[in-house]
């Protein structure tokens, strides 16, 4: 890699087209940039400039070395930029478009130890109804990053973490099922059962898992919302079908429990962090870093 000061002393000389211009504006003497660039030019087997009587022009291969070089200062300053951004020396802010069953989840708690590291930085949470619907947000820039299950991601996106969250049944402490360590699913239709409905990611899973075992389910609660089979669960003593990622705050409180359902072992939804493929912000990449380590603990 070339060195920093030397790449100043081709960028000066190429834009002065003078190196006695070029050293007056770096306050070094003429002869100091000449010998440094002649030494290069002797490395590389190549002249760098046209030597003209007044006035010196790069060559092809300058052409190409001073592209690099300004590459290399844009680079540079971006560079600086994210770690003065880290540092902690700007305000800013970084949005998060998310499914709603996350809400009262995972994105709490996220949102509580990124705020503790970052105080002065304005967190933004952006509830949406589809997956399709966050994609769009981080695709068109309204939105930093975007967390979900089971995108389909178009290639301007790219996932930045994820983590499989396997389904089973979620019921409260006092249920009677509450103490079993596994269940069958034709333990769990012998109950009232609070069901995710047609519209939702869960329940095509559910379908076919019901379709082999050879049972049927008769729902007390069909329902779209997170929210509605959690506190059915809690309330009404229901038994629903979620991942652990659905019930991560109940399930640190004790209000709700999860019991694997050999059924449904291989039936997994995988949780996505998505990012524009362009990349994102400085204090959205220490976000994302709090939201996998969450991810992975949950998982």
């Amino acid at each position: 890699m070339l060195q920093h000061r030397l790449l100043m002393y081709l960028d000066q000389v190429a834009r002065a087209g003078s190196i006695r211009k070029a050293a007056a504006r770096l306050h070094i003497s003429a002869s100091a940039i000449n010998r440094q660039i002649l030494a290069l030019e002797d490395e590389l087997g190549t002249p760098l400039f046209q030597r003209l009587p007044r006035k010196m022009v790069l060559t092809a291969a300058g052409e190409v070395l001073i592209h690099h070089v300004r590459q290399t200062f844009k680079e540079l300053e971006w560079a600086q930029v994210k770690i003065e951004e880290l540092k902690g020396l700007r305000r800013g802010e970084v949005t998060v478009a998310m499914m709603s069953g996350l809400a009262a989840n995972l994105i709490p708690r996220m949102a509580s130890e990124f705020r503790r590291a970052n105080p002065r930085v304005k967190l933004i949470l952006r509830q949406l109804t589809s997956g399709d619907d966050i994609m769009s947000a981080v695709e068109s820039g309204e939105a930093d990053l975007g967390l979900g299950f089971d995108f389909v991601l178009p290639p301007t996106l790219r996932v930045l973490s994820s983590a499989v969250g396997r389904l089973g049944a979620v019921v409260a402490p006092g249920h009677p099922l509450a103490d079993k360590t596994s269940l069958r699913i034709s333990d769990c239709i012998a109950y009232p059962i609070v069901i995710a409905d047609k519209t939702t990611v869960i329940r095509p899973y559910l379908n076919d898992v019901f379709a082999k075992a050879l049972v049927t389910a008769h729902p007390v609660i069909e329902t779209n919302s997170i929210e509605v089979m959690r506190h059915a669960a809690m309330e009404d003593q229901g038994l629903t079908f979620l991942t652990p990622f659905d019930i991560e705050f109940d399930l640190r409180a004790g209000r709700l429990m999860y019991i694997p359902v050999r059924e449904l072992g291989q039936q997994t939804q995988k949780l996505m962090l998505i990012g524009h493929d362009r990349g994102t912000s400085a204090i959205g990449s220490v976000l994302a870093e709090t939201v996998k380590s969450m991810m992975t603990q949950t998982a």
